[in-house]
């Protein structure tokens, strides 16, 4: 059973969901916050598998609060998924930087929605690459300078790696690039988020394009 709390301060939008979670058979509804601060409060308290947070809130936005539950590391296994009313929402690419597995847009057909919370609970992100290169690419090209991030752990492989899973390739498009097996690429995209301590793959796209190794325009 995967178990799911709802951060939003609309009540409609929380009794939607609530209802199409408690249809699903693998699927639980465990919780309800409508500021920040209790959806802090709440994913301590019930330590569910993914938080679907809406980005303006009360109290507390959503991006504080996600920062908060992603730094707690007694909370690692915890997945945020950011809720936005615009697909290309001024604050997701700080979400993302924050921690968070992915986003959605509210408006998303109920089977894309219910799909994306078993994704993220399975620790995947909700990064396609049509998305990543319009979102992350877009916000990437407003931040500062690139970061500091230490590459230097990389072997060079998987420095390639790096770069494609910033330009939103899956492991079975990475291992077509690289010609070899998808079980390869995906344990060389697993060595590389074990190696710059990368919560998960949306960090890891986060990181690419802090570090250069994806310039923002480039589509490989």
């Amino acid at each position: 059973m995967i178990r799911v709390l709802l951060a939003d301060d609309q009540t409609l939008v929380r009794a939607g969901f609530r209802a199409l979670l408690d249809a699903q058979p693998d699927l639980e509804a465990v919780g309800e916050a409508e500021d920040g601060e209790q959806a802090v409060a709440l994913t301590r308290e019930l330590r569910p598998d993914v938080v679907l947070m809406d980005i303006r809130m009360p109290r507390l936005d959503g991006l504080a609060a996600t920062r908060r539950i992603c730094a707690d590391p007694e909370l690692a296994g915890v997945r945020v998924v950011v809720l936005t009313t615009f697909e290309l929402d001024e604050y997701v690419f700080e979400a993302l930087r924050a921690g968070a597995a992915g986003f959605l847009v509210k408006d998303t057909e109920p089977g894309d929605l219910l799909r994306a919370v078993r994704v993220a609970a399975a620790g995947d992100a909700l990064l396609s690459p049509g998305v990543t290169r319009r979102l992350i690419g877009e916000f990437a090209a407003r931040s500062k300078e690139p970061a500091t991030t230490r590459l230097d752990v990389l072997t060079d492989r998987e420095r390639e790696v790096l770069a494609l899973v910033g330009l939103g390739l899956t492991n079975e498009d990475i291992a077509r690039r690289l010609v070899v097996s998808p079980l390869t690429a995906k344990t060389h995209v697993s060595r590389t988020m074990v190696k710059l301590g990368a919560r998960d793959r949306a960090q890891l796209v986060v990181l690419a394009y802090e570090s250069g190794v994806v310039r923002p325009g480039w589509l490989g």
